[in-house]
C-alpha cells in the first residue's frame, strides 16, 4: 500500500491551514481547487476577467501537479467551477490554448463543468485536477 504524501511548492499559492495544495498516493495526484491567486504577492489576481484567471488557475495546477512528479499531460480529470453562465466561452477559450498546448500526447483530459457559488467574491474559475502519473 502506498503512502499518501502532501504535495507543496512555493510556485502556487500557500492553501489554507484546513488542506493542502495536492496529494499524492502511489501514481495518483489530486490537486486541490485553486483560484486566481498570485504565489508571489498572495494576492487575489484578475477581478472581473475570467480568461485571465482562468490562465492564472491553470497556472498554478501545472506548478502543483510539476512539485508532484507530473505535468498536465497526465491530468485524466479537470473539474471547472464557474459563478456565471456567460462566462463559459471565455474560460473555455483560456482552458483550451493553456491545455491543448501542454498535452503532447493528443489525449485531452476528461472535463466536467458546473455553475456554483466560490469561497471569494471576486473569483469567477476555481478548477481542481485529477491526475495519474507515469
Amino acid at each position: 500500500m502506498s503512502d499518501k504524501t502532501a504535495v507543496s511548492t512555493p510556485e502556487a499559492p500557500a492553501p489554507l491551514p484546513i488542506f493542502s495544495q495536492g496529494v499524492r498516493k502511489g501514481n495518483v495526484l489530486q490537486v486541490s481547487g485553486q483560484g486566481s491567486v498570485d504565489p508571489d504577492s498572495g494576492a487575489f489576481v484578475f477581478e472581473g476577467d475570467v480568461k485571465a484567471q482562468t490562465t492564472r488557475v491553470l497556472q498554478n495546477i501545472e506548478a502543483i501537479l510539476k512539485a508532484g512528479g507530473g505535468s498536465l499531460d497526465d491530468v485524466v480529470m479537470f473539474r471547472v467551477y464557474l459563478t456565471v453562465r456567460d462566462n463559459f466561452t471565455a474560460m473555455n477559450e483560456a482552458y483550451a490554448e493553456f491545455v491543448t498546448t501542454r498535452t503532447p500526447s493528443g489525449v485531452l483530459p476528461a472535463r466536467t463543468t458546473v455553475f456554483t457559488g466560490l469561497p471569494l467574491e471576486q473569483m469567477l474559475v476555481e478548477i481542481d485536477a485529477l491526475a495519474v502519473l507515469s
